[in-house]
């Protein structure tokens, strides 16, 4: 695994781990050891699973209280999430999407999923 590099401010990188729906942070478990060991700093909040427009303002509250630059990694749900924190963090240099759902502007996940027959999280997911 090669780390990414951080941006030549000085300060160190802060990767952020966005876990999706019918999820928790243990999503991240094998992931975080192999980043801390490349000597990245890394977080891994709840994400709430509120709302998207909810949970984004809470991830990008964590983003905004890491010193230096943030680097946002979203898995499933947690894609819909960090576009919208990303937006709102002065401080984040870039976006990581794995298996996410990522809107476009102006699009909302409710936009995203009327495209599919309906599956569980469909049919769970409160719109923004």
């Amino acid at each position: 695994m090669s780390a990414p590099s951080a941006p030549t401010s000085g300060r160190a990188l802060t990767i952020v781990l966005v876990h999706g729906g019918f999820a928790d942070v243990s999503t991240w478990a094998g992931v975080i050891p192999e980043l801390q060991a490349v000597g990245l700093q890394v977080r891994a909040p709840a994400n709430p699973l509120r709302g998207v427009n909810s949970d984004a303002a809470y991830i990008a509250s964590v983003a905004s209280q890491s010193d230096g630059p943030v680097l946002l990694v979203g898995h499933s749900y947690g894609g819909a999430v960090i576009t919208v924190a990303g937006a709102a963090a002065d401080n984040v240099v870039g976006l990581v999407y794995i298996a996410a759902y990522i809107p476009d502007e102006g699009e909302n996940l409710a936009d995203i999923l009327a495209g599919y027959p309906d599956t569980q999280f469909a049919t769970t997911a409160r719109p923004a």
